[in-house]
């Protein structure tokens, strides 16, 4: 089945709305047809209207086997009520973004998606369809799990937060670092675990990372399920949605407690260094002192022999 004999099975809505087909309509055709994203158009029940070939190509049905259906035939009832109420969303607001749906495809296969949906308006300005996006998310969602997996198993600890800094995800390392449960620890704000006057300054690294894209170095001092205040550090990076807008960020901590220790042993070593050149140099004074007084005890002995001799030699 050709291209074009396949969206003529049913016009667009807009044709019929206007009884006639116009050259925006043709153009629409074209437009939807050479589409290289899977593109559908439904009515307001859901029943899909037109459908190109990226569409079959993704499912794996034929043309004629999506055309005339519901999008309630290829996925779930729990997500055909999602997608009832994202329709909803389109005629109040015009608009939807990354809906997810999960249609099963002719081989069975379960597909993840995204949809991002407009209205399709009649001439008055009324909804009366849908123009919809469907992106395959399985390569999206390989990465992620790939992703996922690199924070879980990272040596470092490694966290996932939102931008008001609630944690999503963290890994076995953070657990060991703060001694509490992941379950204690996803769903929670990091202020939970650090002075208000950190959170201030955390939220400060966040928007550093919404507008750079990094932080470096941020200084933390999260107190443990224990009570102990463990001075870190915190390098940071921005998690992005697949449009490339920043949702998150990730998060690094670095133990600083053995830096710190390292530290202190090289001030403790300092001060006692700083102490024995003291005693060193209290030492060299008073030997100075005792040669100087040498010197003169032995100049005034000299002066006194001299003394002597002169007056024996007054008395011969």
């Amino acid at each position: 089945m050709s291209r074009r004999s396949g969206f003529g099975t049913k016009r667009v809505m807009v044709e019929e709305a206007r009884g006639t087909k116009s050259h925006g309509s043709l153009r629409a055709d074209i437009i939807i047809a050479n589409a290289p994203d899977p593109v559908f158009v439904s009515d307001l029940e859901g029943k899909i209207l037109q459908a190109n070939d990226a569409v079959s190509q993704l499912l794996g049905f034929r043309q004629d086997e999506v055309l005339e259906q519901s999008l309630s035939r290829f996925i779930s009832p729990e997500e055909t009520r999602e997608f009832t109420a994202a329709l909803r969303e389109v005629v109040e607001r015009g608009v939807m973004r990354n809906v997810v749906l999960n249609p099963r495809s002719a081989s069975g296969e379960v597909i993840p998606t995204s949809l991002n949906a407009s209205a399709l308006r009649d001439p008055g300005g009324h909804a009366i369809g849908v123009i919809g996006i469907l992106r395959d998310m399985r390569e999206l969602d390989k990465a992620r799990a790939y992703a996922e997996s690199l924070i879980k198993n990272a040596p470092d600890p490694v966290f996932v937060s939102d931008l008001e800094g609630k944690i999503l995800q963290a890994n076995d390392a953070v657990s060991a670092l703060l001694g509490f449960r992941p379950d204690e620890l996803i769903e929670q704000s990091l202020s939970r675990f650090i002075s208000p006057e950190e959170t201030r300054e955390f939220t400060a690294a966040l928007r550093e990372v919404v507008e750079r894209g990094v932080t470096r170095n941020a200084r933390l001092n999260p107190r443990s399920a224990s009570g102990e205040v463990i001075p870190t550090t915190l390098n940071a990076s921005a998690l992005r949605d697949p449009d490339g807008k920043v949702i998150g960020a990730i998060g690094i901590f670095r133990d600083m407690r053995a830096y710190e220790q390292v530290v202190r042993d090289l001030e403790r070593s300092k001060s006692e260094l700083q102490e024995k050149i003291l005693d060193l140099e209290k030492f060299e004074e008073v030997v100075v002192g005792r040669e100087l007084k040498m010197i003169a005890l032995e100049k005034e002995l000299e002066s006194l022999r001299k003394e002597v001799g002169r007056l024996k030699a007054g008395r011969v």
